[in-house]
C-alpha cells in the first residue's frame, strides 16, 4: 500500500515536472501558440504545452545539422522516442519503466533529457481529453519523412498532393489532437476537415516563411511543380540563396502560394467560429497571428532569401486582441 501512494505521488511529481518542461519549450520556440494556449483554461492551456512540447522534441532530432548525429542516429531516436511514447500510453499492468529510458545513452541530446517527464504530461493530456492516439504515429511517420535513411524518407515534393502525404502528420493530425481539447465533444466532419486544414494552414505558412532555411537544409517544402509554372527550379532556388536575392520569378511563385494559403485559412474560418466561446478566442488568436506572416512577407515585397519575416510582439497582440473582440482576421 505504501509502495502503491509513493508511486503515485512520484507519477504526479513528473507529471508537474512535464508540464513545466512543456511551458518553457512552448514560450520559447512556439511564441504564437504560447500567446494563444494563455486564453485558455488552465487545464486545457497545459494540454498544448504538452502536445507542442513533444512535437518540439522529436523536430529537434529531425533538424539537428547534419554532422551531428548522422541520419541513422537520428532515426534511432526517434524510434526511441516512439517506443517510449507507446509505453506510456499503453502502459504495461504490472507497472514496468518506460521502455526505452531506463538505458539512455550517453551522446542523448538534451531535449531527450526531458523526455519521461513531457511524455507524463501528455498521456495525462491524451487520458483527460480522449485524444485519439494514432495520431501520434501519423505524427512520427512525417518526422521520418525528414530524416535521410529511413523508407519513409522524402526532401522533395513534386505537387500538392504529395506534400499532403507530408503535412497530415506534420500538421493536419495536430488540429484533430486540438478539437477534443479545445472542448468539442462530438465533432462533426466539418469541424474535423476545418481543424486539420488550419493545421496545414499554419505549415504552409511555415515553409512559406522559411524557404531559404529549409534549403539550407537541402529540404524543398513547396511543390516542385507549383515553381516550375512561374520558371523556378532547383539551381533557380540555390543561385537565389547564395547570392540572398528573390528573384521576379521566385516571387510571382510565392504570390500564388499564399494565394493558396489564404484560401486554406479562409475554409478553416466556419471551423474556428463553431468551437467554444473561450476556444475560439484563442484559435481565431492563433490564427491571425499565423495569417499576418503572410502579411509580412507581402511587405517584405516576398523577399524570403535574405531574411527571415518575424510579426513583432506589439502587433501579435494588437492581432489577438482584434480576434478576441470577435472580428475576423482576413
Amino acid at each position: 500500500m505504501r509502495e502503491n501512494v509513493l508511486r503515485d505521488a512520484a507519477a504526479t511529481d513528473t507529471v508537474r515536472l512535464g508540464y513545466r518542461r512543456a511551458r518553457a519549450l512552448t514560450a520559447e520556440h512556439g511564441r504564437t501558440y504560447f500567446a494563444a494556449s494563455c486564453l485558455l483554461p488552465p487545464r486545457q492551456r497545459r494540454g498544448v504545452w504538452a502536445l507542442y512540447g513533444f512535437a518540439r522534441i522529436v523536430d529537434d532530432v529531425v533538424d539537428l545539422p547534419s554532422a551531428a548525429p548522422a541520419p541513422r542516429g537520428r532515426a534511432a531516436q526517434i524510434d526511441r522516442i516512439e517506443e517510449a511514447l507507446h509505453a506510456v500510453l499503453h502502459p504495461a499492468p504490472d507497472g514496468r519503466p518506460v521502455a526505452g529510458l531506463d538505458h539512455r545513452p550517453e551522446d542523448a541530446e538534451q531535449g531527450d533529457a526531458h523526455l519521461e517527464s513531457i511524455l507524463a504530461a501528455v498521456r495525462d493530456t491524451v487520458v483527460r481529453f480522449d485524444i485519439p492516439t494514432h495520431t501520434f504515429d501519423a505524427f512520427l511517420r512525417s518526422m521520418r519523412m525528414d530524416v535521410p535513411g529511413t523508407t519513409e524518407f522524402r526532401d522533395r515534393y513534386r505537387t500538392w498532393a504529395e506534400l499532403a502525404e507530408y503535412t497530415y502528420g506534420s500538421a493536419a493530425v495536430i488540429g484533430l489532437q486540438m478539437i477534443p481539447l479545445l472542448g468539442v465533444r462530438a465533432a462533426g466532419d466539418d469541424v474535423a476537415d476545418g481543424a486539420a486544414t488550419l493545421g496545414e494552414a499554419f505549415q504552409l505558412t511555415n515553409f512559406l516563411r522559411d524557404v531559404a532555411e529549409d534549403l539550407d537544409r537541402d529540404r524543398i517544402y513547396l511543390p516542385t511543380d507549383e515553381l516550375a509554372a512561374f520558371g523556378v527550379d532547383e539551381d533557380h532556388l540555390r543561385r537565389c540563396r547564395a547570392e540572398h536575392v528573390t528573384s521576379p520569378h521566385l516571387r510571382r511563385a510565392l504570390a500564388h502560394m499564399i494565394a493558396v494559403n489564404r484560401d486554406q485559412y479562409r475554409r478553416a474560418w466556419p471551423s474556428i467560429t463553431a468551437l467554444p466561446n473561450r476556444s475560439r478566442r484563442s484559435i481565431a488568436a492563433a490564427a491571425a497571428m499565423y495569417h499576418d506572416i503572410l502579411g509580412e512577407i507581402e511587405r517584405a515585397d516576398n523577399d524570403v532569401m535574405d531574411r527571415r519575416v518575424v510579426v513583432s510582439g506589439r502587433r501579435r497582440a494588437m492581432l489577438a486582441a482584434q480576434a478576441i473582440s470577435g472580428r475576423r482576421p482576413w
